[in-house]
């Protein structure tokens, strides 16, 4: 039996995560249009200067990532995608594939729902950087179910404990949080030792998120996720305490 073209598998399967990421973009900026903008006041809600308005990040998120769909499902439909895309090509069953695209999935729902509104956002996108990284470099399947794991039972832990969103700078989902990371951290530097890519995660891991939520909170001025997380809570005293009168005295 002749060996099908994985040009073509791909691209029949692009048509298909082409139109998921355009109902996902467009349903964010649906829900991010409730957000006033221009300083008007929307649902209870009251602006001030576009450029101060906390729907400026994620339109640009999703705005890019609408045009970037419909970039790759004009590149699928050319190249014949589209035509596959409903056929045993497309829709191939794969049981690696579907492990992989199972935990991925399940790592983004704990980050998204449990993580992001209650955990400090360095603490939970170190976590996450940290178990994207190990889990899927490589192909390993046994990495990728620890990796899970981890941000699974991460992200449990503050949903289970702290649900409601009065007790969300309550600290222990944090501490938590954080003892995770450090475990699957130090699982990433015992393979470090053979695979060197592994070195720079930890750095990856802090830099990435810190200087985000940082660029997020003082440079545009944002609104951060998990504002009183036991990190972030700590750099805006002193940012604001220690160094901000440096300059403005």
């Amino acid at each position: 039996m002749e060996k099908p073209d994985e040009t073509l598998i791909m691209r029949a399967r692009d048509f298909w995560a082409s139109i998921g990421l355009i109902a996902i973009s467009t349903f964010f900026l649906w829900k991010t249009s409730d957000i006033p903008l221009w300083g008007e006041n929307r649902a209870g809600v009251s602006g001030s200067d576009w450029y101060n308005s906390a729907a400026i990040v994620p339109l640009f998120i999703f705005g890019g990532l609408l045009v970037l769909s419909f970039v790759l499902l004009a590149i699928s439909i050319r190249s014949g995608g589209a035509q596959n895309a409903l056929s045993a090509l497309g829709i191939g069953w794969n049981k690696s594939e579907a492990f992989r695209a199972s935990t991925i999935g399940l790592i983004l729902l704990a980050y998204v729902v449990g993580l992001v509104p209650r955990v400090d956002f360095i603490l939970c996108s170190g976590l996450l950087i940290t178990a994207l990284t190990y889990g899927y470099y490589g192909g390993h399947a046994r990495r990728a179910l620890v990796a899970c794991i981890a941000v699974v039972t991460a992200g449990l832990f503050a949903f289970a404990v702290f649900p409601t969103q009065a007790d969300w700078n309550a600290h222990r989902d944090d501490w938590f949080t954080l003892i995770l990371w450090v475990a699957l951290t130090l699982l990433v530097l015992a393979n470090a030792t053979t695979e060197r890519v592994l070195r720079y995660v930890p750095l990856v891991a802090i830099l990435a998120p810190l200087i985000l939520v940082c660029a997020m909170a003082f440079v545009f001025r944002q609104n951060v996720p998990a504002r009183g997380g036991l990190i972030f809570k700590q750099i805006e005293y002193h940012y604001y305490v220690t160094l901000r009168p440096l300059w403005k005295d």
